[in-house]
């Protein structure tokens, strides 16, 4: 098994997301402009803590009205300077400069994948479909250890390129799964923090430790215990009813752990009925016990969520968000369809992610996470203009250029130099469209 070679170069320029991703404007005729001005140049431009300037950059600036309804967005352009990973200034627009040109394009800020799986994905191999056979997690789980040691031997530069993947749609921070189980030991999880480290200088991630195989189930505890002494940032658990057949077992090892080693959690829950809102009480409960868990704790899939009458619905989300337990979801659009403006109603930190990317569990997943806003707001009905701007906050982690009342938030002076150059003319077109990204920032270094 190996993976086809390709330069990042040829990646971006032959690979077909060249569709969503365009040409980008730091080339090598931007980076003569820049030469001019901050010294930025083609050799210079994947260097870290390097100053330049943006001239004609598009930002957003407010809401017009119209019945009282946002009927636009306002917009106008700026020259942005750019220095030590940090927004310098935002000032007024020098388009006679010597600065690199961002032709109008839109700033926005970089995009967030809050649930994917890094050391996982078929990306880079030869193209397979799934066969219908694995229906169940247990088959998958049987099926994976038979396929894990082959595929460790390749997963370094597998996630490096599903990385680049996700770069090339806008996409710089993500939380990233890793399996913690008897076949690959601590292996994935070292092969995870290599491929990282190797693109450090244009991209971040969290990572959850995370019992694929089950926790009991396959004996995964005590590779959990050192796990949590490593290099991850939270604690994850799977269906502990059905997988582990203990809800309190499985959920009180994964909260101890967290509280022993400073963690957070993130646990996959796919069981819906009743077994799944037990598992989501049961933690709610433990984290109003655990106070310093609030905010830190998070429930990924919670499909169990999406089988409530609005009543429950309404009640189980105000319970969510006093105990400050978010959710991270795919954004399905089966019979699962999540309750997300419920959420939102009460202040539960949604989150969003690809999940899989092209691999075993799913032939699916684009790399987009814009693409997973767009499918929410067409899911919710999000179609006026207030509302689909608003939809950004599922790609960007609640990062937004307007806030509800259209006074202007983001870019400011000091924030991180997180961005992204896109094709639009406004967040709610990037939405609707999925508008291409044309350019990816991250900290300050221009990654293409």
């Amino acid at each position: 098994m190996s993976v086809q070679s390709i330069s990042r170069k040829d990646f971006i320029k032959n690979s077909s997301i060249l569709l969503a991703a365009g040409a980008g404007i730091f080339g090598p005729a931007a980076a003569s402009a820049g030469d001019k001005s901050e010294g930025i140049s083609s050799k210079t431009a994947l260097t870290a803590d390097k100053s330049f300037v943006l001239k004609n950059v598009r930002l957003e600036t407010g809401f017009d009205y119209e019945d009282d309804e946002v009927s636009h967005t306002k917009t106008d352009l700026f020259t942005v300077q750019i220095s030590g990973g940090k927004i310098k200034s935002v000032l007024p627009n020098q388009p006679n400069s010597d600065a690199i040109d961002a032709k109008g394009l839109l700033m926005l800020p970089a995009f967030r994948d809050m649930h994917i799986h890094l050391d996982k994905t078929g990306y880079g191999l030869p193209w397979k479909a799934n066969p219908s056979k694995r229906k169940t997690v247990k088959d998958m789980i049987a099926y994976e250890q038979q396929i894990i040691p082959e595929l460790l031997k390749t997963s370094i530069p597998r996630t490096e390129k599903l990385i680049e993947l996700m770069q090339s749609y806008g996409t710089n921070y993500a939380r990233t799964h890793v399996n913690i189980d008897p076949t690959s030991g601590l292996d994935s999880l070292r092969n995870l923090e290599k491929a990282l480290e190797n693109k450090k200088g244009s991209f971040h991630a969290e990572i959850v430790a995370f019992p694929q195989h089950g926790i009991y189930y396959t004996k995964s505890e005590q590779l959990m215990k050192e796990a949590a002494k490593m290099n991850v940032d939270f604690i994850g658990g799977l269906d502990p009813y059905t997988i582990d057949g203990a809800i309190e077992k499985h959920m009180d090892l994964v909260v101890q752990l967290a509280l022993d080693n400073n963690k957070g959690i993130d646990i996959h829950l796919h069981e819906a009925g009743e077994s799944g809102m037990k598992t989501i009480n049961y933690l709610i409960d433990k984290v109003v016990e655990n106070p310093q868990l609030k905010g830190k704790t998070f429930i990924s899939h919670s499909f169990a969520l999406a089988n409530l009458n609005q009543a429950k619905t309404e009640e189980i989300a105000e319970k969510l968000g006093n105990a400050k337990i978010g959710i991270t979801s795919t954004i399905p659009f089966t019979r699962n369809v999540m309750p997300i403006p419920t959420l939102h109603k009460h202040g539960v930190d949604v989150m969003a992610g690809n999940d899989c990317i092209i691999d075993w569990w799913s032939t699916f997943g684009s790399g987009s996470i814009l693409q997973k806003t767009n499918l929410s707001a067409q899911l919710y009905g999000y179609r006026n203009e207030f509302d689909l701007s608003r939809s950004l906050r599922l790609a960007t982690h609640n990062v937004l250029p307007l806030d509800d009342k259209g006074n202007q938030v983001w870019p400011k002076a000091g924030d991180t130099a997180d961005f992204v150059l896109i094709d639009a003319s406004c967040s709610s077109e990037a939405v609707s469209r999925i508008s291409p990204v044309k350019s990816l920032v991250h900290r300050g270094n221009i990654v293409y």
